[in-house]
């Protein structure tokens, strides 16, 4: 092990040390250059104040001499060979571990931020280490005394890594200085897309404030302004989704009700363990991007939601289990100062963990049968074998019929008695006095019952101990006697205690602690020897997370309807795909939609009336994709999905109050992160884009922007009013125009029909149809017309048709038979069905040719008559507005 070899000198910072700084070397190769790795003061005067502290095979050098960085056995990704690369580490203290992680080139001007929800091994945080392959990592002094569990797994892998270990003081670590450092140092386009990308990544930060607080004061680096070309990276193999995206699409939580399950992890959240719930989570905010691993998973989510008998053994083993990650976690704790709660808490996690590995031999049982790989892993994992050798050892220090309580007192009790007789003659001792103090606590609640005629009940509780509860109503013709002290009035309940019975509670407590201090060594010893065996337990713990978490997706799949999803090279496909959330939660049926995209068609401009649905439709197909990623399956009948990397949604349009920023500010910024990042891999749906402004700024704007997702390539879904995007964007190439449906047949109402049609909303002002549903006033919305029609006329003179515009639609044409005939060569369509589909697609294309050449003639023929007609319509226009001119209204209104 790494820590094996480390040397025992000790270190000295100087007296006026500010930087607390401890480094440990890396064993290096026989052709390799020594490192220095020595302890700095930020204000260095004298050699003395530096002092080396490495393993023994890393010779000591000088303060004064220069670095010599070693020689890497591969390229990082961040920066070439012998460079020095500073990373930063930083995680939280919770059970399901999110780490922070910053790189920093000191010798390129690069920096890399990340944060990454890990799991209890940390395989994705050593992952972005072997990747990035640092010269020097820093964690938090404080996470080595003692050590924490992230600090021992880097510590182990440091030869793998081939970096050196730095201790840093905790001050340094500060989310401010981080956001500081990003103002000053990025570069001034970067700025606002690097404080978008990194809101709510806390631990990030704090590492980058870290890293380059590390560079100045430890290596005397310090880079100028606007030098450091800083970006946000998520981790490797998963899905990147923005803080931003996050809340718009409710992953997690729900925009109104923050207390609601009506979001994608509420939906999905059927897990009966606390390691299930966490992974859950983790994995809606990280899906995969792995087509191999998202294959295993839906294997055995498909077996698992197919065999019955398998499904229902699983489930019912899954629920004794406890909070294993965090017993676990405890486990290998060692508090600096250990106090009597501390050996009170380790008896309790052992005596969890005695009855956790009791639960794992009926899992390995419910999975005999199993078919797919993913399955068949967990199963050996959960393997006799494994467990047994930690099943040996607790069985030879902890009685036999020790179980974990959840009532305080049986909890107690089962401390009391948890170490086997015969250990320790005065643990024996203690013991026997602890039992004759609770005999006598009860026989003196029960002397009090007969002498009182009181119907007394014997409750126990952590902090009171043993105390008697009353009816009130057996008081009502009597006074309480003057022996019961500590009188409380619960509703109709009355609880209180006796002198006497304060003194025996004295006593249990004393006999209780001494107990626990007679059975601190064996438990200890204990917990020592099961430490050697904990990496299992993990990988047992990790299997039993992702057992629960295909379970609680096989609860959904089989009572929602969901179909497995395939995966495809770039082609989205959805047949009757539903909006997991809202399906469920309203109460008449939801309309299933169609979705298809592929680079012909990847930005589908999404119009339609007020309420019809838009929004609902583009996040449905974000939160499928999310779903399939992560293993699920999907509200659909048949689906079929690209890999994404990166999800952006722009969906929000609330001000921001704590950033003080406006609606618009707010969507221009997301939209800024968003343009910077997109490519080809990514996915994202924007809802309304540039109603915060004015209308012809608005239109400007999100014109501008659809053409740079155009360009970018990704499959984007945008949803608008503003239908002279539509138009203007029909022709160009990889665009396609949809609309969900209404029905308007009637005067005065509107039928939204929820479906989503091919072309531009052909209904003209739904607008105004709607606000004749609502109660406004009848010569206010017949004024309204009048100025629409006007303004209609004038807008359609300046449309005309050109030869360009035709040209475009050919193009198109062709582009879309060239895609389809991709598409068919990958396919596994029988020979007999090829040749037809091939017939029907042939006529089909000759069709719409021959069509577009017609009215290219007619185009030719009839331009003199277009002009007569515009016009003509332009008369018409005029007259209207002679009639009552739009400038009117403001005088009308104002008289009113």
């Amino acid at each position: 092990m790494a820590s094996q070899n480390r040397s025992s000198s000790s270190y000295s910072t100087g007296s006026t040390s500010n930087l607390i700084s401890t480094q440990y070397g890396t064993p290096q190769s026989t052709n390799n250059s020594h490192r220095r790795t020595s302890a700095y003061n930020p204000y260095p005067t004298t050699t003395e104040e530096y002092t080396t502290l490495s393993r023994p095979q890393t010779a000591r050098l000088s303060a004064a001499c220069p670095s010599t960085a070693r020689p890497r056995t591969g390229v990082s990704t961040l920066g070439a060979e012998n460079q020095e690369i500073i990373c930063a580490v930083s995680e939280s203290r919770g059970i399901s571990p999110t780490i922070g992680l910053a790189f920093v080139n000191t010798e390129t001007c690069e920096a890399v931020l990340s944060q990454i929800c890990d799991s209890q091994t940390y395989v994705r945080t050593i992952h972005k280490l072997m990747v990035y392959n640092p010269s020097n990592i820093l964690i938090v002094s404080s996470a080595s005394a003692p050590k924490s569990k992230l600090f021992s797994i880097i510590e182990d892998s440091l030869q793998e890594i081939q970096s050196n270990l730095t201790l840093l003081d905790r001050r340094y670590w500060a989310e401010t200085t981080g956001v500081e450092y990003i103002q000053r140092l990025a570069f001034s386009e970067d700025v606002e897309a690097i404080k978008t990308a990194v809101s709510g990544n806390y631990y990030a930060l704090c590492c980058f404030a870290a890293a380059l607080k590390y560079a100045e004061l430890g290596l005397t680096k310090r880079f100028p302004d606007r030098s450091l070309r800083i970006k946000y990276e998520p981790s490797e193999g998963s899905m990147m989704i923005d803080l931003s995206t996050i809340h718009s699409l409710e992953l997690v939580q729900n925009l109104h009700h923050s207390k609601s399950k009506d979001c994608l992890f509420g939906l999905l959240n059927e897990t009966l363990t606390p390691m299930g719930s966490r992974f859950l989570r983790t994995n809606i905010l990280q899906p995969l991007t792995s087509p191999e691993t998202l294959t295993g998973r839906w294997d055995a989510l498909e077996e698992l939601s197919t065999k019955e008998e398998m499904f229902f053994n699983v489930r019912q083993s899954l629920k004794p289990f406890l909070d294993v990650d965090k017993m676990l976690t405890q486990l290998i704790l060692i508090p600096m100062q250990p106090t009597l709660k501390d050996t009170e808490q380790a008896i309790n996690n052992v005596i969890m963990l005695k009855q956790s590995v009791i639960f794992i031999k009926p899992v390995f049982e419910a999975l005999t049968g199993a078919r797919c790989d993913l399955l068949q892993h967990i199963r050996r994992l959960c393997a006799v074998e494994n467990v047994e050798r930690i099943q040996e050892l607790i069985d030879s220090t902890i009685n036999e019929d020790t179980t974990y309580a959840t009532q305080p007192l049986d909890l107690r009790n089962q401390r009391t008695y948890a170490v086997k007789s015969g250990v320790n003659g005065l643990l024996d001792v203690a013991r026997q006095t602890y039992k004759e103090a609770m005999s006598d606590a009860i026989k003196h609640i029960t002397d009090l019952r007969e002498e009182n005629s009181l119907t007394l009940q014997t409750k126990f509780d952590s902090s009171r101990h043993f105390y008697m509860r009353i009816r009130a109503e057996e008081l009502e013709q009597r006074n309480l006697p003057a022996v019961f002290i500590n009188v409380f009035r619960k509703k109709d309940l009355i609880e209180c205690q006796t002198l006497d019975l304060l003194k025996l509670n004295q006593k249990i407590a004393d006999a209780h602690a001494e107990v626990l201090m007679m059975s601190d060594r064996s438990v200890q010893q204990l917990i020592e020897d099961i430490r050697e065996h904990i990496s299992v337990l993990f990988k047992i713990c990790e299997g039993i997370a992702m057992l629960d978490m295909l379970s609680s997706f096989a609860q959904v799949v089989t009572s929602q309807d969901y179909v497995r999803p395939t995966i495809t090279n770039g082609t989205l496909a959805i047949r009757a795909g539903r909006h997991p959330m809202r399906e469920k939660i309203q109460q008449a049926k939801f309309i299933p939609n169609d979705v298809y995209t592929t680079q012909q068609n990847r930005f589908q401009i999404i119009t339609g009336c007020n309420m019809s649905g838009k929004s609902t439709y583009i996040r449905s197909v974000a939160l499928m994709t999310v779903m399939a990623q992560i293993g699920s399956f999907v509200p659909a009948q048949y689906a079929a999905f690209p890999i994404i990397r990166q999800l952006f949604a722009r969906v929000s349009t609330d001000d921001n109050i704590e950033a003080n920023v406006s609606t618009f500010a707010a969507e221009m910024r997301e939209t800024a992160f968003i343009l910077r990042n997109i490519d080809r891999n990514s996915m994202a749906v924007i809802d309304e884009l540039g109603r915060g402004t004015g209308t012809r700024d608005g239109l400007a704007i999100a014109l501008a922007i659809a053409e740079a997702l155009v360009e970018s390539r990704a499959l984007v879904w945008f949803a608008t009013h503003f239908r002279d995007i539509a138009t203007i964007m029909a022709e160009r190439n990889g665009v396609q125009n949809l609309h969900l449906a209404v029905n308007s047949s009637e005067q005065d109402r509107i039928e939204m029909l929820y479906r989503v049609s091919v072309g531009t909303v052909q209904e003209e002002h739904y607008g105004l149809k709607l606000a004749r549903v609502l109660p406004l006033p009848a010569d206010v919305i017949e004024h309204a017309e009048h100025v629409a029609l006007a303004l209609e006329q004038q807008a359609r003179k300046k449309k005309r048709s050109s030869l360009a515009v035709l040209n475009a639609r050919k193009r198109k044409l062709i582009l879309n038979l060239r895609e389809h005939l991709l598409q068919v060569k990958e396919g596994t369509m029988s020979d007999e069905d090829l040749k037809q589909w091939l017939k029907d697609l042939q006529k089909e294309f000759v069709i719409r040719m021959t069509a577009l050449d017609e009215e290219g003639r007619q185009l030719a023929e009839g331009a003199h008559g277009e002009d007569e007609r515009e016009a003509t319509a332009e008369d018409g226009a005029t007259e209207i507005e002679h009639e009552r001119p739009v400038s009117a209204v403001t005088s009308h209104d104002t008289q009113r």
